[in-house]
């Protein structure tokens, strides 16, 4: 799937709420890749701009060539562009690349309603831009200057009759569609306009395409936190539309994103803040193919792992000290386990969504057969029979684990499942690697060393390595807070292995 691309042409804002700043957040939140040419550095906090340098024309030029020859854009967004002459070159540049898409994002009026672009500046982005345009996002100001421009006076909309007019107004200014903003038009829940603040409810944004107007409704939030909306809804349409969303529902998921970012903003500065860019995106807490690590240095993971993989029962193995009859009573419960554990799996072959993880799990019921098989002759040297382990009841720990994971395999999904399994897989590999590896491990004359080969065979590790892929490829496509609820059923699952340890050394009767 190739990576869509958006050139930003825009001012900086050092106070990183609006301008390129907020429109790379806004960008790789829809995962875009974002291009810039800055037109501007401005001196700002929340509480408004104290000075701007304008970058040369020609400066601006030869960054927009430098990415668009380079890495291509699939749209270009424009914010502040200063100047008459940056309008110019920029313009060229649209032409001469040949630009699939363009989002305008007329900055020209401020909040406080002072105008940002002298005259030239205005006439050469109604003339020069507006025709190239694909999408020109005004504010009610915004549009009144451009009309004006033209030779037009435009009074103030007083219902959405009038904004659905001045949108169409602006739309023969050359524009292929305007989406014309109406935060400066606030309404009551009849969609009448609000005498005052406190009858106002709703916010209606049209979107014109020279044919259909179609009306979005949003919520008149009473904010402080609004800095950057202009830049973000044009940021977000430019992604929408690089995504391959057509123009309607680019410019309805763009007005949804920004409603967000001003329902969940936070507080930053002494003055007006900006918008929350990433309420809808979580960053997974490990990297891709880091899962497993991460599961076993989590803080609720590691006292359990530690009592599991170091339980006295395996030091006992390693020592050789273990008592026989004691590990004899565990090598029957765990040949009853196997038959479960194979259970387990084939359940999850069966609820396995593709055919790469029916086939995975399949392939480690395979290799259970091979193990059990395995697991038969070593406990033929300790002179029990396959008939005999068949006809021993199981303990309460053999059935309390066992159930569980089936269990987990009924109620729960496939994931769910192979986290329940995983303490197994995981944990005997990483015990045996351990002992094989350890200087004060016996080997002579240890009884438990053939477990210990067994577990650190290829084709032991070759079902670890499998399990373990299966986890960090479908791991990637969870939320944190699944992950952590995942992370639960490993620990009980791991909890009843110790239990299963226990089990081992407590006194029994073959």
């Amino acid at each position: 799937m190739s990576v869509k691309r958006v050139l930003v042409i825009a001012g900086s804002d050092s106070s990183g709420g609006a301008g390129l700043e907020a429109d790379q957040r806004v960008l790789a939140a829809h995962g875009v890749y974002a291009l810039t040419a800055t037109t501007g550095l401005t001196a700002q906090n929340t509480l408004g701009v104290q000075d701007i340098f304008v970058v040369p024309a020609e400066f601006v030029k030869k960054q927009i060539n430098a990415g668009l020859e380079d890495v291509g854009a699939d749209v270009v967004k424009f914010g502040m562009l200063s100047s008459a002459e940056t309008i110019d070159v920029v313009a060229e540049a649209l032409v001469s690349h040949r630009v699939p898409s363009v989002v305008l994002d007329p900055v020209m009026v401020s909040t406080s309603g002072s105008q940002l672009l002298p005259e030239a500046a205005v006439k050469g982005l109604r003339t020069k831009l507006l025709p190239l345009t694909t999408i020109l996002t005004p504010n009610i100001p915004e549009a009144q200057l451009l009309l004006k421009d033209a030779g037009l006076d435009v009074p103030e909309p007083k219902d959405i009759t009038e904004l659905i007019d001045l949108a169409k107004q602006i739309c023969t200014l050359g524009p292929k569609a305007v989406l014309l903003k109406g935060g400066h038009l606030p309404l009551t829940k009849t969609h009448q306009t609000a005498s005052n603040p406190q009858d106002a409810t709703t916010v209606i944004d049209v979107l014109f395409d020279g044919e259909n107007a179609t009306l979005f409704e949003t919520d008149f939030l009473v904010s402080k936190n609004t800095h950057g909306t202009g830049c973000s809804l044009a940021s977000a349409i430019a992604a929408n539309l690089a995504l391959g969303k057509d123009l309607q529902r680019a410019v309805q998921a763009a007005v949804r994103f920004v409603e967000a970012g001003i329902k969940t903003s936070f507080d930053l500065g002494k003055g007006s803040g900006p918008i929350n860019h990433f309420h809808s995106v979580y960053t997974m807490p490990f990297a891709p193919g880091r899962f497993v690590e991460y599961v076993l240095d989590h803080p609720d993971v590691r006292p359990v792992w530690k009592k599991f993989t170091e339980h006295d029962f395996v030091l006992g193995m390693g020592s050789g000290k273990l008592p026989v009859d004691r590990f004899k009573e565990y090598l029957v419960q765990d040949y009853l386990y196997l038959v479960h554990f194979a259970r387990s799996n084939a359940l999850a072959a069966y609820k396995g969504k593709n055919m790469e993880s029916i086939a995975a799990s399949a392939q480690i019921v395979l290799h259970i057969q091979r193990e059990t098989a395995l697991h038969l002759d070593y406990c033929a040297s300790f002179g029990l029979s396959k008939e005999q382990m068949e006809k021993h009841p199981e303990t309460i720990a053999c059935t309390a684990y066992s159930r569980y994971i089936l269990d987990v395999g009924q109620s729960e999904d496939w994931l769910a499942l192979q986290m329940a399994l995983a303490p197994c897989l995981i944990g005997y590999g990483a015990i045996a690697q351990r002992l094989y590896s350890e200087k004060n491990t016996i080997r002579e004359g240890n009884r438990y060393w053939k477990w210990i080969e067994n577990y650190v065979a290829d084709d032991y590790t070759e079902a670890v390595r499998l399990g373990s892929e299966l986890l960090e490829r479908h791991m990637r496509e969870v939320s944190p807070s699944r992950v952590e609820e995942l992370i639960k059923i490993f620990i009980r699952a791991t909890e009843l292995e110790i239990s299963f340890w226990d089990m081992g050394l407590s006194e029994t009767k073959m």
